[in-house]
């Protein structure tokens, strides 16, 4: 695949130091991108965000990390200010990565109100996971920093429309996510900017490895995709890359599976 038209461009990952938004800030890099990157670490997983600005260097591509809080409005703000200044005059994102994963995995009901989840927390979760990418739409739109040509990649799980135990908040918000991605392609069609889903199969990363049960869920998708494996991030990477290419740009406002057929055998 050609990746002239890649070359020098910008994209902004928010999620960048781990799975589906490490693997993607890698593969920009490599088809020509700079990569701008949040995260949020602490000391221990520090070294997971360094390697990935240390392989994007390694392909010819600038790397600008900010570990910070992405949900934050004051510190977005400030990570705009910085993309502003960094990006020549008139120069705007090709891409934008949404691949937030924070949230809570409590249960909607509980005898005990101490083990079941809160409002706080819920709406902490969709806040993340979901409202998120709208603030951040907004507030990029405004700087000028989407404009013709721009995509924008939300990442889903089948979660928003099946049952998983204790995944209530984290589905709520994938739902919610789906809804958001379909008006800003209302809305920003207009102005040439394409907005999707991605919707991984089940994969194994940090997010996964922290929902209980988890080894019952890869067990079961190694039995039941078409393909025989899990999905692995690259696989969402490479999907990315193809649908950054200048002449890809009239897919818009849909959910695009990568799972290998995983999510249609149920």
């Amino acid at each position: 695949m050609t990746t002239e038209g890649l070359q020098g461009k910008w994209a902004l990952i928010l999620g960048a130091s781990s799975g589906f938004g490490a693997a993607t800030s890698r593969a920009l890099a490599k088809a020509g991108l700079n990569i701008f990157g949040l995260h949020l670490d602490m000391k221990a997983t520090l070294p997971r965000a360094k390697a990935v600005i240390a392989d994007i260097e390694a392909a010819g591509g600038q790397a600008i990390f900010f570990n910070t809080n992405a949900a934050d409005s004051r510190k977005r703000a400030r990570v705009i200010k910085k993309i502003q200044d960094t990006l020549p005059e008139g120069e705007y994102l090709h891409v934008l990565m949404h691949s937030l994963a924070f949230g809570t995995l409590l249960p909607l009901i509980d005898d005990d109100p101490e083990k079941c989840i809160s409002q706080t927390q819920m709406e902490m979760t969709s806040d993340v996971m979901a409202h998120s990418l709208v603030y951040w739409t907004q507030d990029l739109w405004r700087a000028r920093l989407l404009g013709d040509g721009s995509r924008i990649f939300a990442m889903t799980s089948a979660g928003s429309h099946r049952v998983v135990p204790t995944y209530g908040a984290v589905s709520a918000a994938k739902a919610a996510l789906e809804s958001h991605t379909r008006q800003l392609a209302l809305e920003l069609g207009p102005h040439g900017i394409s907005v999707n889903c991605i919707q991984a199969g089940v994969t194994n990363t940090p997010a996964l490895r922290v929902i209980p049960g988890h080894e019952i869920l890869i067990e079961e998708t190694l039995k039941r995709n078409p393909r025989g494996r899990m999905t692995v991030p690259e696989d969402v990477a490479n999907t990315i890359v193809a649908l950054s290419q200048p002449s890809v740009s009239f897919i818009s406002g849909t959910i695009i599976r990568v799972d290998g057929g995983e999510d249609v055998v149920g």
